[in-house]
């Protein structure tokens, strides 16, 4: 009776410290986050809860150790100033190097940010890419041309996208920077 009793606790000890063992390894990129993604899921986070951040801004970032590199265009300086404080305070962060571009305040690019927004959106099946809080399709115009960023499901959208703000009045230009999410 005695032996049965001594070989389950050794068998419980076992399993514990096997536990421990395994909750205690460190973290591998098979299945969890490394810091740099995490660091990096943590930054793109917080870019896109900005509260002023919107489809007529456009944020990107590059993490280089703990230096980030914001950069894009936006319409509001609030929106530049508090995506540098945000990452700023993010763990891991040492440096931020804020190339934001705050664009132009004008009367003509927003008349076009409005008419390309409708366009856009109205064209074919686009209006899902509106939907939500951050639409996956951002219209950047400066000075009369129009930068299309973002995310779409496939080049057949991109294109839609392109054409929609390409016939839009008072454009310039358009540049697509739409990239297909899952590209063969």
């Amino acid at each position: 009776m005695d032996r049965i009793k001594n070989t389950i606790i050794a068998l419980t000890i076992t399993l514990v410290l096997a536990a421990g063992a395994v909750f205690a390894a460190p973290e591998t990129t098979h299945g969890r986050m490394s810091d740099n993604q995490r660091l990096t899921e943590h930054i793109r986070k917080e870019l896109v809860t900005l509260p002023y951040f919107g489809v007529f801004d456009n944020l990107a970032f590059k993490v280089e150790g703990e230096t980030v590199t914001l950069y894009g265009q936006v319409v509001r300086p609030t929106t530049r100033s508090d995506a540098e404080r945000r990452v700023e305070k993010i763990e891991g962060v040492e440096r931020v190097i804020n190339q934001i571009q705050v664009l132009p305040l004008s009367s003509f690019d927003d008349s076009i940010r409005v008419r390309a927004y409708r366009a856009i959106f109205s064209s074919g099946g686009l209006y899902r890419y509106a939907m939500g809080a951050n639409p996956s399709i951002h219209i950047v115009v400066d000075h009369g041309n129009v930068t299309l960023e973002g995310v779409v499901s496939n080049k057949m959208d991109a294109q839609l996208a392109y054409m929609a703000a390409n016939g839009v009045p008072g454009v310039f230009s358009v540049t697509n920077h739409l990239r297909v999410e899952h590209a063969d």
